[in-house]
């Protein structure tokens, strides 16, 4: 971290922003600086908007506490100008964040450390909507937005393709959709901490799900086979740092268990994974003896330039 004439830091929260995930990062964010104020620091919430620049040169932060979700906050756009205006910041930088973002390019990255992926292809939304351009089940969705905002499962035995939004973009990502259990496991600078699984009502883990108490419960850790854990525990940490990733990241898996260890995929890396209340980064770090302010705090300790 910067060094600061100040016995406090001064830590600016980005929230917000413009993104289809910013309820979600406004839950994030007060909950963060809440948590840091518990801590001891200095703290000033800050709604990402186009002022962010002028808003961050009167706030004069030592760090930035990036609670962003989705499009520019988790892409390298925000990391870009705080790297601009050498403010340390947390999470991600530049590098990690946009290929974290860019689901086929991930994928790549996976595939060269040699970590099993779904296999997927990135097709103009025109022919998604006209045509199957993979034999069904598959999975529709953006490639680069997260938290499931926009995605469309095309079951078995399907009449036709899916039907989609005016708001998706152009280009999609259509992947084979692998039935099974979800995992996910934290990754906190450089040790993975459990394995979670998310057991769902309606068998998938959507938006409400992640974010509405009640829509999911965790089960930490994973009542899986040990070799399974393992694994997960050691993809994540491999994804993380092949993608060049700081700070906290989340990884999430599906796993058959009829196929074993032949089951288990990487689906993806989260860079900015929640910290609300029903947030599995946060869950984890307690099961691991700490507390959500003392993730939070260890998070600004660790934050920096040049990430």
């Amino acid at each position: 971290m910067g060094k600061s004439s100040r016995t406090n830091p001064k830590v600016a929260v980005l929230m917000g922003g413009p993104s289809a995930e910013r309820e979600v990062s406004l839950s994030s964010g007060r909950e963060c600086a809440a948590a840091l104020v518990g801590e001891g620091f200095e703290v000033v919430e800050l709604d990402a908007g186009p002022d962010l620049y002028a808003r961050l040169l009167d706030i004069k932060p030592d760090v930035v506490f990036n609670a962003l979700h989705g499009r520019w906050g988790e892409d390298g756009c925000v990391q870009g100008l705080l790297e601009w205006m050498r403010i340390p910041y947390t999470h991600s930088g530049v590098l990690a964040s946009a290929l974290a973002m860019d689901k086929q390019r991930s994928k790549e990255v996976y595939q060269a450390e040699g970590l099993p992926v779904v296999p997927s292809v990135i097709v103009p939304k025109v022919e998604v909507s006209k045509a199957h351009v993979m034999e069904p089940p598959y999975v529709a969705k953006p490639n680069n937005e997260g938290s499931s905002v926009g995605i469309y499962i095309v079951h078995e035995g399907s009449n036709g393709p899916p039907q989609l939004s005016d708001d998706m973009p152009e280009h999609v990502m259509v992947e084979k959709y692998v039935a099974g259990r979800e995992l996910t496991v934290t990754v906190m600078g450089d040790r993975a901490l459990t394995v979670t699984e998310i057991m769902t009502d309606g068998g998938w883990y959507d938006y409400d799900a992640k974010y509405k108490p009640g829509g999911s419960w965790h089960v930490l850790p994973a009542d899986i086979p040990q070799d399974i854990f393992d694994r997960c525990m050691d993809y994540a940490l491999k994804a993380h740092n092949a993608l060049g990733c700081k700070g906290v990241t989340r990884t999430d898996f599906r796993w058959d268990d009829s196929m074993g260890a032949d089951g288990l995929f990487l689906l993806e890396t989260n860079t900015q994974p929640g910290m609300t209340p029903t947030s599995l980064a946060p869950e984890q770090a307690e099961h691991n003896g700490m507390t959500f302010g003392q993730l939070c705090a260890w998070m600004v300790e660790d934050a920096s330039c040049d990430r």
